[in-house]
């Protein structure tokens, strides 16, 4: 009995291991999909710039962004298959286990059947009911009788059962190993193809240190043009603040000094600043189709350790003619054609501005009211490179925020 307990215990555990183990695998393959499309999506936009005079420093950026997807491709996959061993493996226990209780099963089912022929051989079921001494016994016999019958068949329906879990187990232990297969297959050609762009990109890196001060120079310049990008979104959110809280506080009637840090929130303001909060995380990305090329924050150049590189927002890389979009329902705060930039789009959340920058055309206006995922404009392609590339930048106030933070799996 105790025996019994313990074996229905091992299986109890075996299928919770199984199903907990399906789920992760589930979860798996919808990132390794996901991952399939991200490598396809880089494909489709590089593919676009091929054939553009492009410099190395954008084709190293290029080739880093397939290089850092097929890492984790691989990283994904390689856990897709040991996961797959895993289960493999407990399979392989459970019909192991299964095949032990079904031989003991048949066994003692065979047992009853030879006791059941010997009993009818000897002596009929009516001589031993007509056999008992009293009205008691007889009535015992007949239970016995009965519950005999019953357990009969009930061994017989549980060995049934368990013949078919077999048959269940077996095929999707075939299966896995299938699958389990193709994972392995695929991963041997991406794991090729990696170190294909592996050895591009060590050939680009040295022709970029052939002639360092050239690209120093440039990277230098592109951040100097970044910084003055900066300096002019500060300027403006900070004039749009102190409009914004002097028009309130005239409203209400108050010679208050407009602060030039924060908004003054009115209560349906109040509101949305907090709906957006509560976003957080889940906001839609500016962009259909796209992935970040340069991550928020500030960190040393991957090929020029000397150099300093600081972002204080993202930097989309997508597809050719991709329509900006906002990522949340607000109120257009400004549009704005910076000098020797694009144009770029200021939407407003409450005290939260998300800003759109590197626009080619916008199709919103100063005081639009905007809903989630409305196209504001078009992302501007560069002629040279034929790159098409979104600068998203989030505040808070005057607070720069990371995007990663806020946009869903950024």
């Amino acid at each position: 009995m105790k025996l019994r307990l313990l074996f229905i215990g091992l299986l109890l555990l075996c299928s919770t291991l199984a199903i907990g183990q399906s789920e992760k695998q589930k979860q798996l393959e919808a990132r390794r999909q996901a991952l399939l499309g991200e490598i396809s999506n880089i494909n489709k936009m590089l593919a676009e710039t091929k054939g553009e005079k492009r410099s190395v420093l954008a084709e190293v950026e290029d080739i880093d962004m397939r290089i850092v997807a097929r890492e984790n491709l691989i990283r994904i996959t390689n856990q897709q298959a040991n996961l797959l061993t895993r289960e493999i493996n407990a399979n392989l226990t459970s019909i192991e286990q299964l095949r032990n209780e079904l031989s003991t099963l048949k066994e003692d089912y065979a047992k009853m059947i030879v006791k059941s022929y010997k009993s009818k051989s000897q002596q009929s079921r009516l001589m031993f009911m007509l056999s008992s001494e009293n009205f008691l016994q007889a009535y015992k016999r007949a239970q016995y009788m009965k519950q005999y019958t019953t357990h009969r068949k009930r061994q017989g329906e549980r060995i049934k059962s368990k013949t078919e879990q077999l048959q269940e187990l077996n095929l999707t232990l075939l299966e896995q190993k299938k699958d389990k297969e193709a994972l392995v297959a695929e991963n041997r050609i991406a794991k090729d193809k990696l170190a294909e762009e592996k050895k591009i990109q060590e050939g680009l890196v040295a022709s970029l240190l052939q002639d360092e001060n050239k690209y120093v120079k440039q990277i230098r310049g592109k951040q100097k043009e970044a910084d003055r990008l900066d300096r002019e979104i500060d300027r403006l959110i900070k004039e749009a603040i102190a409009a914004a809280n002097k028009e309130a506080a005239a409203k209400k009637g108050t010679r208050k000094a407009a602060s030039l840090s924060s908004f003054d929130l009115t209560p349906e303001a109040a509101a949305l600043a907090t709906s957006f909060k509560n976003n957080k995380g889940k906001l839609s990305w500016p962009v259909a189709k796209g992935r970040v090329l340069n991550a928020f924050g500030r960190r040393r150049h991957p090929q020029f350790p000397n150099v300093t590189q600081n972002f204080s927002g993202v930097e989309i890389i997508t597809e050719g003619n991709a329509k900006a979009r906002a990522v949340f329902k607000g109120e257009v705060m400004q549009v704005q054609q910076l000098k020797g930039a694009n144009k770029a789009v200021y939407i407003r959340h409450g005290n939260y501005i998300t800003i759109y920058s590197n626009l080619a055309s916008v199709t919103v206006k100063k005081g639009d009211q905007i809903r989630t995922k409305q196209e504001i404009g078009s992302v501007f392609t560069h002629p040279t490179t034929g790159r098409t590339l979104l600068k998203f930048f989030i505040y808070q106030d005057t607070k720069k925020m990371n995007p990663a933070d806020w946009i869903y799996r950024m």
